[in-house]
């Protein structure tokens, strides 16, 4: 993992920069027992990018997020955002930054150009600038043709754009995104992703939040994998999946009652790695390190024992592989404690809002 260097050399660098971040909470009841939602989080997030923020539910992920968006005060380290010192200077910071969760914070009642217009009165535009900002907003997220509609009419992309949208009516330099598709049918998916390309395109640099992996690998140029409150990977997508170390074979048997014939054929090829079966989709892979001769020797030992395939390939490791390697579960595991206290954020039920210029 990179380490980033000291704050005084790096300022220009970095849209946001956090070093040994600590977040202490309290767990519920008398005696509770102290829990660190953070506990030395490194992050470094060069300007003009995407740069993803994986981990399991209660890892830190939205802890991060909110103590960068200055919601939450941290214990111990430091922070910059946009070259401000998160803990001195939380105003200055707000004026430099947007944040969008998983809910969109939008006025059903209100149409689409209500919204923006109100969203820009209250970070003082006067009537005049928050009608023109909102011209431009709806026209850049594509939401023209809806802008006179009633938000409850949107579909579930429309109303996430409609709060990306929101977000940006002082055009920030950095925008927090804490998984902002959750929820979302692929096509709405698709819709906001095209928006956070546009808005990197622009120059804003986004720091995102999610547990789809797949969102992370087409999106982030940098990816931070976080887990128990600390950074324990940091990379470009491609480096990551290349430590997870050479091609998997994938075999998909025709028949359920073969899966032990094909695992044995793979096992042969593996080098005595782990050969994973699973029953549901017929399916038997493992990692191997010639890729060539182990499709080769598998393929002509099934056909030798007459075993019948549906598929037979070899696939590149994923960031679902990278995820599983480095915290040993997948990225839908929760690291909330049985007593109800997330190690992700505050106390349960506990929601708060942000929008880039909120007075303190």
């Amino acid at each position: 993992m990179s380490t980033p260097m000291s704050m005084s050399e790096t300022r220009p660098r970095y849209a946001v920069l956090a070093e040994g971040l600590v977040k202490r909470y309290r767990a519920r009841g008398r005696g509770g027992v102290e829990k660190r939602a953070l506990d030395g989080f490194d992050l470094a997030v060069r300007p003009g990018t995407v740069h993803g923020l994986l981990g399991p539910n209660g890892a830190g992920k939205t802890t991060a997020v909110r103590v960068l968006a200055t919601l939450l005060r941290y214990d111990g380290g430091r922070a910059e955002v946009a070259g401000i010192d998160v803990g001195r200077e939380p105003r200055r910071v707000r004026s430099r930054i947007g944040l969008a969760g998983q809910y969109a914070a939008v006025d059903e009642g209100l149409t689409g150009r209500q919204n923006l217009e109100m969203f820009g009165r209250l970070f003082h535009l006067g009537n005049r600038g928050a009608r023109q900002r909102a011209g431009e907003l709806l026209e850049r997220f594509g939401l023209v043709e809806a802008a006179d509609r009633s938000a409850k009419e949107y579909s579930g992309g429309m109303r996430r754009r409609l709060d990306l949208a929101s977000s940006m009516i002082l055009s920030p330099d950095v925008l927090f995104l804490d998984e902002p598709t959750t929820g979302l049918d692929p096509r709405g998916r698709g819709e906001v992703w095209d928006a956070i390309r546009a808005l990197v395109a622009g120059g804003t640099t986004v720091l995102l939040t999610t547990q789809y992996l797949d969102e992370a690998d087409k999106l982030a140029s940098h990816i931070t994998v976080i887990d128990r409150g600390r950074a324990i990977a940091d990379d470009t997508p491609d480096a990551l999946k290349n430590r997870v170390g050479g091609d998997r074979i994938e075999v998909v048997a025709a028949d359920p009652g073969d899966l032990a014939a094909v695992a044995r054929a793979v096992e042969r090829v593996a080098g005595g790695g782990l050969v994973l079966t699973d029953d549901t989709t017929r399916r038997v892979h493992a990692q191997v390190a010639d890729r060539v001769a182990a499709l080769t020797e598998v393929a002509r030992s099934l056909q030798d024992d007459r075993i019948a395939v549906e598929d037979i390939g070899l696939r590149r490791p994923s960031l679902d592989d990278v995820f599983l390697r480095l915290t040993g579960h997948g990225a839908g595991a929760d690291r909330t404690p049985a007593d109800g206290t997330p190690t992700d954020g505050t106390p349960a039920g506990d929601t708060q809002f942000v929008r880039e210029g909120a007075a303190a």
